[in-house]
């Protein structure tokens, strides 16, 4: 099938017919029927697919097993996610494992025979926009997150991971440590760039910003809004507001990136001030030390107003990522192969990123973004920077499966 017709076919999946935006919370309905698109797609074209504890899955193009069965050799692993945040666009994620599935196509349809399997992988959850936690599937399968903490992670309604997972038919014991990762013996992720930073139609990834979750919880004191005199208020609205305007500044200055994109107010209640506000913070710089030294400062300044608004302040860091450098030989090899395509870093975390981080050999290919919007609906490739990304993901799985 052509890349148009695949992508037609998944982007009918969980978009919002009122906004253009995607609902694939990871376990949800919608992510659900995505995944089991891709299932079918892998076993129309004979691929074998493995599946984890947690359900990551990879398929298996390996045409020396003549068995029609995985021979468990390591091989090269290509693909992305299913999932979207909260209203999301169609891009971030799904095109890398499409444009794994033309790809593969492509390299059959030229006579291509790998020496060492071709897998195509959905991972789970990489957004955390369900439970909170980015690249949950990678995480857990590369032993970076345990299965106990995993498994008690709640979403917004209160459900927990153990719990969704026994909805959708996944035993909760089985989640832990992949033996998926085993066969991984290089991993190439196809992501749409999400910003502007290229301007060629394909790039190579030099490395991911190191990037953090925080959850700050301001307490207060609640209290009749039309009644309590303003200097008799304990307030954590306006020490949160204070912190978010700080947030701004501090990461203008250290050229870093500092968002407040979620918020929870108690009690929530119109005529009334609140109780207590919390705030989830996502902040991402170009190293460790700028990154720690950011959440240092806006904390510093949210601890003096909350001082002065005679409120309460805890920070607790939910999920912490340190900066990825890919290894710059698999970096230059890719960048040879498709004859000096630009080299750039990204502020946005992969799934990439953690296997990375596990000792596996890993790189990213970007598809330009002309406009550089992205977690919106409004994230968007050009159908020939597309097409250009399946050939150049092709000519990869190519020279690293010969």
């Amino acid at each position: 099938m052509s890349f148009e017709s695949l992508w037609a076919d998944l982007s009918a999946i969980g978009r919002d017919p009122d906004t253009g935006g995607y609902h694939r919370g990871g376990w949800t309905p919608t992510e659900r029927d995505a995944t089991h698109w891709f299932q079918d797609q892998c076993v129309a074209r004979g691929l074998h697919v493995e599946s984890d504890g947690i359900g990551n899955l990879v398929a298996w193009w390996d045409p020396l097993d003549r068995r029609g069965e995985s021979a468990h050799r390591p091989g090269v692993v290509t693909g992305s996610h299913l999932d979207s945040v909260i209203d999301g666009g169609a891009f971030d994620g799904p095109l890398g494992v499409v444009s794994a599935l033309v790809a593969v196509d492509q390299l059959r349809a030229e006579g291509f025979v790998p020496s060492v399997p071709i897998g195509v992988g959905a991972f789970v959850e990489e957004e955390g926009s369900r439970f909170g936690m980015p690249c949950l599937g990678s995480r857990v399968a590369a032993g970076v997150l345990p299965a106990e903490k995993a498994l008690g992670l709640k979403d917004r309604a209160g459900v927990s991971l153990s719990a969704a997972l026994e909805a959708a038919g996944t035993d909760p014991a089985g989640v832990g440590p992949s033996p998926l990762l085993e066969r991984m013996g290089t991993f190439v992720e196809l992501h749409v760039e999400q910003g502007r930073g290229l301007t060629a139609p394909v790039g190579v990834a030099s490395s991911i910003w190191p990037h953090g979750r925080y959850r700050f919880t301001f307490g207060g004191e609640a209290n009749h809004a039309g009644t309590t005199l303003m200097e008799d208020r304990h307030d954590p609205m306006l020490t949160y507001a204070m912190t978010a305007l700080a947030a701004n500044k501090q990461a203008r200055l250290a050229g870093a990136r500092a968002t407040f994109g979620r918020l929870s107010v108690e009690p929530n209640g119109t005529n009334a001030v609140p109780s207590q506000v919390t705030a989830w913070l996502d902040a991402r710089a170009a190293t460790d030390d700028i990154l720690q030294s950011l959440l240092a400062a806006i904390t510093k300044q949210a601890t003096e107003r909350a001082e002065r608004d005679g409120t309460t302040l805890e920070v607790v860091a939910e999920s912490v990522s340190p900066i990825v450098d890919f290894p710059t030989g698999l970096r230059d090899r890719l960048v040879g192969v498709l004859n000096g395509a630009p080299v750039l870093p990204t502020g946005a975390g992969h799934d990439a990123g953690v296997f990375s981080a596990a000792g596996i050999p890993t790189a990213m290919l970007f598809v330009r973004n002309p406009t550089g919007v992205s977690h919106s609906p409004a994230e968007y490739a050009e159908l020939d920077d597309c097409l250009a990304g399946v050939d150049a993901l092709a000519a990869v799985l190519k020279d690293l499966a010969t």
